[in-house]
C-alpha cells in the first residue's frame, strides 16, 4: 500500500489537469483549486496509507465472551445499511448512495458494531472497485475475529455509469462477498441473504 499521500504532488498535477482543460489556474476562481483537491485527496483517499493488516490494527476491538463458544458459534451477527462512498479506478468517479451489509458468524472473539462501520468507511476511502471494498472488508473481519464464514452485501451507485457515458441514473449495482461456510454452503448462504437484505 501506498504512504503517506504527496499533496504537493497531487497540486502540481491538478494545476497541470487545469491547463490541460483549456482554463487559466492564475485565476480568481481556480487559484487555490489544486490546494482544496490536495487536501480532500488526503480525506476520501485515507484508506490508501494502510493495509487490510493495519485497518484491522486500528478497528479491531473485540470481545472475548464464553458464550460463543460451542453450538452458539452458529449464530449471525449482521450490521446492515453502512452508509459509504468511494473512487471508482478506472475513472476516479464517485461511487456513491452505497450501503454495506456485513454479516459473521462469531467463534470466540466478537467486534464491536461500530468498528465495522469504521472497518467498511476506511476501505471505502481508497481507489477501488466495488467487489474488492466487499473481499477488503470481509478480509479484514475474519483477522479482527478469527471467524471464517463471513458475508458483505453492497449496493451502490456509480457515477461512471449515472454522469457520463450510458447517463442512466438510479441505476444501482448490487454485489456480495462469502467467504468460509457461507460461500459452501448453499442453505446457509441463502438464509444469511434473507437477513441481509
Amino acid at each position: 500500500m501506498a504512504k503517506n499521500i504527496d499533496t504537493k504532488k497531487i497540486q502540481e498535477c491538478i494545476r497541470e489537469i487545469l491547463i490541460a482543460l483549456g482554463d487559466d489556474p492564475n485565476r480568481e476562481g481556480l487559484i487555490d483549486t489544486p490546494k482544496r483537491v490536495a487536501k480532500m485527496y488526503e480525506e476520501v483517499f485515507e484508506g490508501m496509507n494502510y493495509s487490510n493488516e493495519e485497518i484491522a490494527g486500528m478497528f479491531g476491538t473485540t470481545f472475548e465472551e464464553e458464550e460463543y463458544g460451542g453450538e452458539n458459534h452458529k449464530n449471525l451477527v449482521v450490521v446492515r445499511d453502512i452508509k459509504i462512498h468511494s473512487y471508482c479506478e478506472h475513472h476516479l468517479a464517485l461511487m456513491y448512495n452505497m450501503n454495506v451489509t456485513v454479516a459473521y458468524r462469531p467463534k470466540e472473539k466478537i467486534i464491536g458494531l461500530s468498528k465495522i462501520a469504521r472497518i467498511a468507511d476506511m476501505v471505502g476511502r481508497r481507489l477501488q472497485l466495488q467487489e474488492r471494498i466487499g473481499k477488503d472488508i470481509a478480509e479484514i473481519i475474519s483477522i479482527v475475529t478469527n471467524s471464517d464464514d463471513i458475508g458483505v452485501l453492497i449496493t451502490g451507485e456509480h457515477s461512471c455509469m449515472t454522469s457520463r457515458g450510458i447517463k442512466k441514473t438510479g441505476t444501482l449495482t448490487t454485489t456480495t462477498t462469502f467467504t468460509g461456510e457461507f460461500e459452501k454452503n448453499d442453505t446457509l448462504r441463502q438464509e444469511a441473504l434473507l437477513i441481509m437484505k
